[in-house]
């Protein structure tokens, strides 16, 4: 079984939370169910849970709830714990680089705090 932590910054200041705050009750129940699969699961579907290409380890944990897609994007602290970084709608085919860049940066202060 995985844990699932929430990336706070400095101040404190959790952004995942804010962008679940911006989800209607059904959008929050349906990324509630897919973390859910993440932690207890031991092998995830690439449906769920995928590594992205040419970043530092991010990986998106993929939402799709009617026509809106969610992507909540992620790193692996050991081999249990999935912190998460960054959430947004997704519009396009590609995850935006403003948002992988912002999650390995993210990654990089939690290391960094962590020592």
């Amino acid at each position: 079984m995985r844990e699932i932590e929430f990336y706070r910054t400095k101040s404190g200041n959790c952004p995942i939370e804010d962008f679940l705050d911006t989800l209607s009750d059904k959008q929050f129940e349906k990324v509630g169910w897919v973390l859910r699969l993440i932690k207890e699961i031991e092998h995830i579907p690439k449906e769920y849970y995928k590594k992205l290409k040419n970043t530092d380890d991010i990986w998106e944990i993929r939402i799709q709830f009617g026509s809106n897609i969610f992507r909540l994007l992620c790193f692996n602290f050991g081999n249990k714990v999935v912190v998460l970084t960054n959430g947004f709608a997704k519009k396009t085919q590609k995850v935006p680089r403003q948002e992988i860049v912002l999650a390995e940066k993210r990654k990089r202060d939690y290391f960094n705090r962590r020592k």
